[in-house]
């Protein structure tokens, strides 16, 4: 199969959706997050969704991506090769139950991998007043697909910030993926893929049983981050991103990693990364930057 990189720009249709307190405070119990930011709804100005929520507002849109893309010739068969691979989001302001968010999408950059074709789609969410809430470029791995040109795009989408320059870690903490953990996280965030719920699908697929989902993952590594260098502050958060290289299996640990930390004019710079129980890197690039 090949892409052709001539749809980059492509629109996507339009996605509104209206947040509750219920599903922010679900996602916020499904990563065990007791963060009274997203639970104690009598402090002034209420509670806030964790900071990984607005990939639970996008996913409709991925789940279904095929229906969204605003171009006829697109070929549809590859959009079943692809795995999550890269995110970048950057938080305009927190997102608060209550938040009717307007989604406007497009495909970014389409890019020749050595692992096939990556794609990014850019997500941009508005409230009601057509302020931005969050920015997301979240990247697809097209397994096996390859990109027909040299690419276009790569130029326009941010760059991942996260590389840590050495393997020394700051500090380091170690966290138990639940067996039940994957299905726990998709009754709560609706983000619904069958890798993580069904042994049947996964072992079809070629994969050893039911895998942790990655955003749970990177959810996790953020908790850490935040609980131990912003006090719990999530509303410090500018950006998020990383990139997903490797599996977790639930029943297993993982690592959480901060690998640096630098401070600059544009705020706190904390690299990290996220190991498996195999020793590999399920996470790797990590950035967080906290505004200043």
């Amino acid at each position: 199969m090949k892409l052709s990189s001539d749809f980059v720009g492509t629109r996507l249709k339009d996605y509104t959706c209206t947040v509750n307190a219920r599903w922010t405070m679900n996602c916020a119990a499904s990563i065990d997050d007791p963060n009274p930011l997203y639970f104690d709804d009598e402090r002034p100005g209420g509670i806030i969704a964790p900071p990984l929520f607005p990939v639970a507002v996008t996913w409709p849109i991925i789940e279904h991506i095929g229906d969204y893309i605003e171009a006829e010739t697109f070929p549809k068969e590859v959009i079943f090769t692809q795995v999550h691979y890269t995110e970048h989001l950057r938080i305009h302001r927190p997102v608060r139950p209550g938040d009717t968010l307007l989604i406007k999408g497009s495909i970014a950059a389409i890019l020749p991998h050595r692992a096939g074709t990556h794609v990014v789609l850019r997500f941009n969410a508005f409230d009601s007043e057509a302020k931005p809430v969050f920015t997301e470029h979240i990247g697809a791995m097209m397994r096996g697909v390859q990109c027909s040109d040299g690419g276009k795009g790569g130029d326009t989408v941010p760059a991942l910030a996260g590389r840590p320059g050495s393997d020394r870690s700051l500090w380091e903490s170690n966290i138990f993926i639940h067996p039940l953990s994957p299905y726990i996280y998709d009754g709560c965030t609706n983000i619904h893929f069958p890798i993580h719920t069904s042994v049947k699908f996964a072992r079809q697929v070629g994969l050893p049983g039911i895998i942790h989902q990655g955003t749970r993952t990177l959810s996790l590594a953020v908790r850490e981050i935040i609980d131990r260098e912003a006090g719990g502050y999530s509303s410090s958060i500018d950006v998020i991103s990383c990139r997903f290289t490797g599996m977790v299996l639930p029943g297993s640990a993982i690592t959480v990693r901060l690998n640096k930390k630098k401070n600059s004019s544009e705020g706190i710079n904390l690299n990290f990364s996220v190991i498996n129980a195999e020793g590999r890197q399920a996470i790797s690039d990590g950035h967080i930057q906290l505004k200043p």
